[in-house]
């Protein structure tokens, strides 16, 4: 399914921890993801890792990068992606969302650079990043539907989480591409099968509807990118499952909206 000519397709995306550039596997893949789309204007990610009200878009600037991990090895520390700011998308987001607020110290963390070296490892696209000004599944959708008018300008709208993702169920000792445990692959099937047949109320609702939801996000930062993808893409056709598989035992789906 190719994007329509006269928009971009909007992305949700499973964005690793910082060693996902060990994973020959994981990086292949979307680097082959962004070679096959259009190529953007801009990049409007949003992350998992920045939760702030009011909303906010960070540096409009190349800024360094937000290290917001702990307990890796130095190198990890030491990667850098100095992509273009993008002060033209940021006006164009104050007509959007007057309410916004800049933080312009504020680099892109590793939500939004560790699956940008991988797409775009030159950095020579803008990058704009943008807060979760909540969790609630219900505003993050009506975020994403007044992101909506972008597709059309060039700009390349990213949510970037984790389609499950509970950290106490990792377990490092064994094979990355290991047989998931039952709540992360029910989960994974469950919101395969909801996001297929385009039923956003049960999405929406997907903490009572889906089975071990309060198991395979704990915290539900990291599903939440997920709607305002889903917002900006709303009466489109079904998404399709670029990205599968799981990664120590957390769902590393990603979804393309055309």
């Amino acid at each position: 399914m190719s994007a329509q000519p006269d928009r971009l397709p909007v992305l949700y995306l499973s964005h690793g921890a910082p060693p996902l550039a060990d994973d020959a596997t994981w990086t292949r893949e979307l680097a082959a993801w962004s070679a096959g789309l259009p190529r953007p204007k801009a990049v409007l990610i949003v992350s998992a890792h920045w939760e702030e009200a009011p909303l906010t878009i960070g540096a409009t600037e190349t800024r360094p990068l937000v290290y917001d991990f702990w307990g890796f090895a130095q190198r990890y520390y030491s990667v850098r992606y100095p992509a273009p700011g993008a002060p033209e998308l940021a006006a164009r987001l104050r007509t959007l969302l007057p309410e916004m607020h800049e933080e312009p110290e504020r680099g892109l963390d590793h939500g939004a650079y560790v699956p940008l070296v991988e797409m775009y490892p030159h950095a020579d696209i803008p990058v704009l990043q943008l807060s979760m000004p909540t969790l609630d599944p219900a505003r993050l959708l009506e975020l994403g539907r007044r992101l909506a008018p972008l597709r059309a300008e060039g700009v390349l709208i990213i949510g970037s989480g984790f389609f499950t993702h509970n950290l106490h169920g990792l377990d490092m000792h064994r094979r990355a591409d290991h047989e998931p445990p039952n709540w992360s692959a029910e989960f994974d099937d469950w919101g395969t099968r909801a996001l297929e047949n385009a039923d956003v109320d049960a999405l929406l609702d997907f903490q009572h509807k889906a089975p071990a939801a309060d198991i395979a996000h704990p915290r539900t930062e990291h599903f939440a990118p997920l709607f305002v993808s889903l917002g900006a893409s709303l009466n489109g056709p079904a998404p399709r499952s670029v990205i599968e598989g799981y990664w120590y035992g957390l769902a590393k789906r990603s979804w393309q909206f055309d």
